[in-house]
């Protein structure tokens, strides 16, 4: 158990390095694609949180940037869209309380993992549910394919492995405890990718479902 702990901590402190490493570059990129006027309402809505989190006794590690500037960049990130206009990001936030900011760090994003895959395994849902007449699945079928999919929330969550947190802040809350909040971000075309992955193969296992409905279930035909 302490080796698994040492390990845990070890990458957490592993992929905050790297990530501080390649964010300001990716940062830089993904703000000169932005329009003035979402970098406005960035600016707006982040000075609001940072008002909100300040108030309520939010604190950022030292040596990171100050928080009205973290949470500017994080509503940047979460205005972005693709081609279509359509979200880039999923983001999701996740805090816990423990005894040490480690702990509570681990479990804060364990908690935002869960929901991600949760708003994941929505997206996969909404996809499947409008696949399945051109599957042309008998009504026992479909509503097995509903039932897996909605139970698929925690393999998702597993798929997605360790998700490094965009931002961090943790507040002092007596009792020797700490809280600690974390911002997650995922890529919403990557997420979609190991949703069905994950879901195909729930589906082909517990259904048995040939190739082609498969296909024509994740809306590849």
């Amino acid at each position: 158990m302490k080796k698994l702990l040492l390990l845990s901590v070890c990458a957490i402190f592993f992929s905050a390095s790297l990530f501080a490493q390649t964010s300001k570059k990716e940062l830089k990129k993904e703000d000169r694609e932005l329009t003035k006027e979402v970098k406005e309402k960035a600016v707006r809505n982040a000075r609001r949180d940072a008002r909100k989190m300040k108030k309520e006794g939010w604190k950022v590690n030292p040596g990171t940037l100050p928080l009205d500037k973290l949470t500017e960049n994080a509503w940047k990130k979460q205005l972005q869209t693709d081609e279509k206009g359509d979200p880039r990001y999923i983001t999701a936030d996740g805090d816990a309380v423990a005894k040490t900011k480690t702990a509570a760090e681990l479990q804060a994003i364990e908690m935002g993992k869960l929901q991600l895959a949760g708003l994941i395994e929505s997206n996969i849902s909404a996809l499947i549910s409008g696949n399945i007449a051109n599957a042309q699945l008998s009504t026992k079928d479909a509503a097995s394919v509903t039932e897996i999919v909605a139970s698929s929330k925690n393999l998702i969550a597993t798929k997605l492995g360790y998700v490094n947190p965009f931002y961090k802040v943790y507040k002092n809350i007596g009792d020797n405890k700490v809280k600690v909040q974390v911002k997650l971000f995922y890529d919403t075309k990557q997420s979609l990718q190991i949703a069905k992955k994950v879901v195909r193969k729930e589906l082909k296992d517990k259904l048995k479902l040939n190739e082609e409905k498969l296909e024509k279930l994740m809306g590849i035909n």
